[in-house]
């Protein structure tokens, strides 16, 4: 049993995939992302309409301690960005998996959302 939400997918760069009922996904980063690059105090992220290959890196978040790129973990066109972390990008630390979602991306014909890690493959290389 992992700690991480089961409904979710993973990339082995710590980004995790709503799916919804249509072609459109939400991206994050995990909590255990947000827990090792510390306060997020300043977000980068890709414009919409941009167009990103599965781990393209399409942004950066910088924290008091470092600044980590951002990657998509799957191809697609950027549909729209969280307007919340312009303000807020403290939000990504206290709610990963809520409020603290970074972009949505309207899904390639040949993404394949299986290719990524289940909760429970994810928590095994978080704690590798």
């Amino acid at each position: 049993m992992s700690d991480y939400p089961e409904d979710l997918k993973y990339s082995s760069e710590h980004e995790w995939v709503r799916a919804g009922n249509t072609a459109t996904v939400r991206v994050g980063i995990t909590e255990y992302a947000a827990d090792q690059l510390g306060d997020i105090v300043f977000v980068s992220l890709p414009a919409v309409g941009e167009s990103v290959a599965a781990g393209d890196a399409c942004g950066e978040l910088e924290s008091t301690k470092s600044v980590s790129d951002l990657f998509s973990p799957v191809p697609g066109t950027v549909s729209a960005v969280n307007p919340l972390l312009e303000a807020s990008p403290e939000t990504i630390n206290s709610d990963p998996y809520g409020d603290g979602w970074l972009f949505e991306l309207e899904l390639d014909s040949d993404a394949d959302l299986d290719e990524l890690m289940d909760a429970d493959a994810y928590a095994e290389e978080a704690a590798g």
